[in-house]
């Protein structure tokens, strides 16, 4: 495993670039998997689930290649298996997307049921569901989903679950759908801006799709796709991660390449806590107070609300609060597994079921912590670089999974800290 040694901060300032979006990203890979030619994929980020899904498309006889930084070239012109390695799908959920387009591309798709980060139970009911409405046979043995569709996909009519609005199902079954002969029609769809991102994608490479960006969509569907050159959404969970940064640091940090139509209801609660954020079409900047910031009370809900990626900066936000905040937690049921690390560092945190009462105290201190996931890691961190003394926080190698250079970034303001082996002590010096 891997540390990172993270001391208190000065408030942080300067500039931050964000990088491409890991959650955009990784339907936009899957759907190129549906082009029987070469697509190009602009601005995406160095991360380790975009290596993986790589990796997925590569087993199965897809050629990845980047013609230069962030630039991808998909050369689907050929798949030669049908078969996800399972050890590349229990690593990251979203390898899971490659069952839509294999589906109907190819009318067989073998994929063992996914892993990921330890946040709670996210089973693939719906996508299963969806497949079989679709016309595939599909059975579940030893942890692989078998699907097969001898005859062809054919559309139908979905109903996805409202309380939930699930991106993957979304993404998988507009994958599926696509190339299927006649008109699916999928209800309480997600409209993630990932989402909306992948249908506009499919839309430019000849698919037939309506209703883009609204909870019902309508897929006509073709023959073939055509090749394109597309760029992944801005990334708005790191930039929400280090919009998190720069106000519990008191700081002020111009973040560009951002959208910040995407983020309304974190700039609000941000607003709410006491920073100033000013917006325009592709840049964003936080100046935060210099006083503790005020309590803000979340609820996590699908898009447009408040993303439940970002509930555990919130919570780091507010253990310094002036007051009390209560968080709701709506969408994974073990996201909440970083509380009990905080209050190691002295936050005063209470949890009841869905919720997180946590009331602000004056001040935290450095402690030895351990991350369970990448959202977790980065929620740690925050709380460090306010906290008194030195933290120590294993499981670093989690933020490699969702965030490009996330301490090089942070460095680049003025965030002090450093990463090292935990085995021998050894700092990494390629993070320096």
């Amino acid at each position: 495993m891997q540390q990172l040694l993270v001391s208190k901060s000065e408030p942080l300032t300067g500039t931050i670039p964000i990088s491409g979006s890991k959650n955009g990203t990784l339907p936009l890979l899957a759907a190129a998997m549906l082009v029987e030619g070469e697509t190009i994929i602009e601005n995406v980020p160095a991360i380790h689930d975009v290596d993986t899904m790589l990796q997925m498309l590569r087993a199965v006889g897809i050629e990845c290649t980047f013609i230069e930084p962030g630039v991808l070239k998909i050369d689907a012109t050929d798949i030669s298996s049908c078969q996800a390695p399972y050890h590349l799908v229990r690593q990251m959920r979203g390898s899971f997307y490659v069952a839509g387009p294999l589906l109907g591309r190819c009318g067989e798709a073998h994929v063992p049921l996914p892993g990921g980060c330890v946040i709670g139970s996210r089973p693939v009911d719906f996508h299963i569901a969806g497949f079989k409405a679709l016309g595939a046979e599909v059975e579940e043995t030893y942890g692989i989903m078998r699907a097969q569709a001898p005859r062809g996909l054919h559309g139908n009519r979905i109903y996805l679950d409202p309380r939930w609005c699930s991106v993957g199902a979304t993404v998988n079954l507009m994958l599926a759908a696509t190339l299927a002969e006649g008109t699916t029609i999928i209800e309480n769809a997600s409209y993630e801006p990932e989402v909306v991102a992948c249908g506009q994608f499919l839309k430019q490479c000849g698919a037939q799709i309506d209703g883009i960006g609204s909870n019902m969509l309508t897929i006509r569907g073709v023959q073939r796709l055509e090749g394109i050159r597309f760029s992944s959404i801005p990334d708005r969970i790191e930039a929400g991660t280090f919009m998190y940064a720069a106000t519990i640091t008191g700081g002020d940090v111009l973040f560009k390449n951002v959208r910040p139509d995407h983020m309304t209801r974190v700039i609000e609660h941000l607003r709410e806590a006491g920073a100033r954020v000013e917006t325009n079409e592709t840049e964003l900047r936080v100046i935060a107070s210099n006083d503790r910031p005020r309590p803000v009370d979340i609820t996590t809900a699908p898009y447009p609300g408040f993303p439940t990626d970002l509930q555990p900066a919130h919570g780091a936000l507010v253990a310094r609060a002036v007051g009390t905040s209560v968080l709701e937690e709506t969408i994974f049921d073990a996201r909440y597994n970083y509380t009990d690390e905080l209050a190691r560092m002295g936050a005063d945190i209470r949890i009841t079921g869905q919720l997180a009462i946590i009331k602000g105290v004056p001040e935290l201190t450095g402690a030895p912590v351990e991350a369970t996931d990448v959202r977790a890691a980065a929620a740690l961190v925050l709380a460090a670089l306010c906290a008194e003394g030195q933290t120590v926080i294993e499981g670093a190698e989690f933020l490699d999974r969702g965030y490009e250079n996330f301490e090089a970034k942070l460095r680049a303001v003025g965030a002090p800290m450093v990463r090292r082996n935990s085995d021998n002590n050894k700092e990494l010096l390629c993070l320096a």
